[in-house]
């Protein structure tokens, strides 16, 4: 009895953040917002990447929320730079929900721009929850290994856009490209794979492209 009992409030949970999802998405939709769910282990760079990105982006405004289980320095760090920044901190949960992301979203004026989700770090339970994102982007770097999308396939699979960061370090440490591919590409035909120093300030510019077309389909 006891699990059944689970199952049924695991199911409401998943039900209630999905609803919650597709208003958010709905509302982001409306107001020319491209959502972006970004996901990786700690450590990986998100909010490197994330700077680098919104350098970047030109005329487009982007907005910022951060999730973390404590602190906030990573949103002061974007706030300095004249990013809009919210943070959220779970206090614990491993992951943000729509709920929580709906609540945050109202600290802004969104409008015409990208709204960039920074996720806890994490591999697991933020590639199961849908937030209001219009696409995940899944950042990963040399220096975790080759073997994470053979072990933690879900995030691969789930992922519209994936970032290998760190590509400075290759000569340094033991990543085997062909390996990592195989794995991602047996989960995920389709996800652009683009490889990123945040150090050198190189390869983003395939991803500001993929972002413009993406927010260009959101204002159609």
């Amino acid at each position: 009895m006891s699990e059944n009992k689970t199952v049924e409030v695991m199911e409401a949970i998943y039900d209630k953040n999905e609803e919650v999802a597709k208003l958010t998405n709905a509302d982001f939709t409306n107001k020319g917002i491209l959502a972006i769910n970004v996901i990786g282990a700690p450590g990986v760079g998100k909010t490197s990447v994330l700077c680098q990105i919104i350098k970047r982006l030109g005329p487009v405004k982007p907005y910022v929320i951060e999730g973390d289980i404590e602190a906030d320095y990573d949103t002061k760090l974007l706030q300095a730079l004249g990013v809009e920044a919210v943070q959220i901190n779970t206090g614990g949960a491993c992951h943000l929900d729509s709920p929580l992301i709906a609540e945050a979203a109202q600290e802004f004026t969104l409008q015409e721009g990208i709204l960039f989700i920074e996720n806890i770090g994490n591999l697991v339970c933020p590639a199961e929850f849908m937030i209001g994102e219009h696409a995940k982007l899944l950042i990963t770097n040399v220096t975790e290994g080759s073997d994470k999308p053979y072990k933690y396939p879900l995030a691969f699979e789930k992922a519209d856009l994936i970032v290998i960061n760190k590509v400075d370090l290759l000569s340094y440490v033991d990543f085997d490209e062909e390996f990592f591919m195989a794995g991602v590409r047996a989960l995920n035909k389709m996800a652009p794979v683009v490889k990123v120093s945040c150090k050198n300030e190189e390869g983003f510019e395939e991803i500001i492209k993929w972002l413009e077309n993406k927010h260009a389909s959101v204002k159609k």
